[in-house]
């Protein structure tokens, strides 16, 4: 594994295909803030909770010239129920290769009932508007994940 990230890194650019089929770069955003949050499964407990606290704090987000793109390596079918069933107001991206996890650190070995194997770490990054990261939270709650990403904002 790479060192980890820290405030004041350039964020890793990406290019990923969102929830309606687009490609979507973290360059093309340049000029706005944007929160990029990794989450291991679409329509499961914590990542419902994550998601639909971003939810419910779009329009301070969007009030803050920042986007919320959520991440996972979830398909494209997947994200667009979840995005549909929540009533989502931003974009998810599909990771199912985990390149922009692993670019990002969050590509990590975890454990369930004695079982090793890999995925995703839940964690957030807050870029400014210059590329850089404002805020980095990995092995982070999903309720901590929402109010912290609108604090650095």
């Amino acid at each position: 594994m790479t060192n980890p990230l820290q405030v004041g890194d350039l964020a890793p650019d990406f290019a990923l295909t969102s929830d309606a089929g687009a490609t979507v770069r973290l360059s093309d955003l340049r000029g706005r803030r944007v929160v990029v949050y990794f989450y291991p499964k679409d329509d499961t407990s914590g990542c419902t909770t994550q998601a639909c606290g971003f939810r419910d704090i779009y329009p301070q987000i969007e009030e803050k010239n920042a986007v919320v793109l959520g991440i996972s390596p979830d398909g494209v079918a997947s994200h667009q129920k979840f995005k549909s069933k929540y009533n989502l107001p931003f974009t998810l991206l599909v990771d199912e290769e985990h390149s922009v996890a692993e670019a990002y650190g969050v590509w990590q070995e975890k454990s369930m009932y004695g079982k090793k194997y890999m995925g995703i770490v839940r964690s957030h990054f807050v870029v400014d508007e210059a590329g850089r990261l404002a805020d980095v939270q990995v092995k982070v709650s999903p309720t901590d994940s929402v109010e912290l990403a609108l604090k650095a904002l």
